[in-house]
């Protein structure tokens, strides 16, 4: 049985470079959200932290994610993104399990 999963991302970048990612996010995020198995993508930014930002994204199934991650979409937006952090970024894959 498949499982509906939530992927959230913690992005910190160098401060200069929030605006580089902004551009990329809204280049990169119509063709995210109408990837196969996509259900949702939103951008978050920490109200103390503005140099730190989440993406939160709901796939399918933990299949339909990972086809994202290997897809050229995914490497040509993560190439471009991965420049521009301070600091390694976190992830995680979750799922809901109480609501």
């Amino acid at each position: 049985m498949s499982v509906m999963v939530k992927r959230i991302v913690k992005l910190t970048f160098q401060e200069e470079f929030v605006p580089d990612f902004m551009v990329i996010f809204e280049e990169s995020k119509d063709k995210i959200r109408a990837f196969d198995g996509n259900l949702h993508l939103e951008l978050l930014r920490d109200l103390a932290q503005p140099n730190v930002l989440f993406t939160l994204s709901f796939w399918e199934d933990e299949s339909a994610l990972e086809g994202y991650r290997q897809s050229e979409l995914f490497k040509a937006t993560w190439a471009k993104t991965k420049a521009l952090f301070a600091e390694k970024p976190d992830a995680w894959t979750v799922e809901v399990v109480g609501v």
